[in-house]
């Protein structure tokens, strides 16, 4: 049924995995979806905790599914954790990564200076599917020696091909507890990564909505915000997760083919706002 709220959203925060595609599989409606923002002038950017890949990579990925976006609408975790970490230092600024190849070009890219050693200012720990002891000690010695302990994202799991595996957040729980410091947290639902994507929309509270499938990082995030906050039943949340869960989003659908079925009823008997 038509309503009065998605015709008030001028800008847009959208999870992928789960809201767009299942791992490698598409789900249906993403690329209309995403094409009809563009024909309505409302602007958006992609996010993802995952910090894996970098927004090439993730254009490359998407594109293979048939949904083409531009690099520069996808934030990641890790481009967010630079961005973030840049407001803060300088370039040349040392770092230890405990990471794969899409943190460490991200922080390459700010101009932070990758180190092996533990005179670093800062440890950034995303998810790391090569992680060795001698990663965990560095970083820990690293950290115990002054440096500011810094963490992608607190998913603690990762969906794959073989099932739920240890996500960033397992990760960094090692190095939490072999320092007792826990570290500032980039990825939703912290505010960091959210901030930020609404920066780059140059958008305000008011107009503007985040589109996820998880409770605790889309809808929690959002409504910390104050973010007009959707749900889509396309991926890890199951309808008694939703039923007993303290996170109410503000719209609730399938999957995105629904959500954008709806848009197209609201838009057509409500005018759109001008401006932004």
């Amino acid at each position: 049924m038509p309503n009065s709220i998605l015709p008030t959203i001028r800008s847009l925060i959208l999870d992928m995995d789960g809201v767009l595609y299942r791992l490698n599989t598409p789900i249906r409606g993403g690329a209309e979806f995403l094409a009809y923002l563009q024909e309505t002038g409302r602007r958006f950017v992609l996010v993802t905790n995952n910090s894996t890949l970098t927004p090439g990579q993730y254009a490359d990925k998407l594109s293979r599914m048939g949904i083409r976006v531009d690099a520069r609408h996808i934030l990641t975790s890790a481009e967010a954790t630079a961005m973030y970490l840049s407001r803060l230092s300088p370039p040349g600024t040392r770092v230890y990564v405990v990471g794969e190849n899409g943190l460490r070009a991200a922080l390459q890219k700010h101009g932070f200076v990758l180190a092996d050693d533990i005179t670093v200012s800062y440890v950034v720990c995303g998810l790391d599917r090569q992680l060795t002891y001698d990663k965990l000690a560095t970083a820990t010695l690293a950290i115990r020696s002054g440096a500011r302990f810094i963490a992608t994202n607190p998913d603690r799991t990762l969906p794959t091909e073989r099932g739920l595996e240890p996500g960033a957040g397992a990760v960094f729980s090692a190095i939490q507890v072999a320092t007792d410091t826990a570290p500032t947290v980039i990825g939703k639902p912290e505010p960091a990564m959210l901030e930020l994507a609404m920066t780059m929309l140059n958008a305000t509270t008011p107009g503007t909505a985040i589109i996820g499938d998880s409770l605790e990082t889309d809808i929690r995030g959002g409504r910390a915000l104050g973010l007009k906050t959707v749900l889509l039943m396309s991926g890890v949340t199951s309808p008694q997760q939703l039923a007993h869960s303290a996170q109410k989003p503000d719209l609730v659908y399938q999957d995105i083919s629904a959500l954008l079925a709806d848009w197209h009823a609201s838009d057509s008997i409500q005018p759109l706002p001008q401006g932004d």
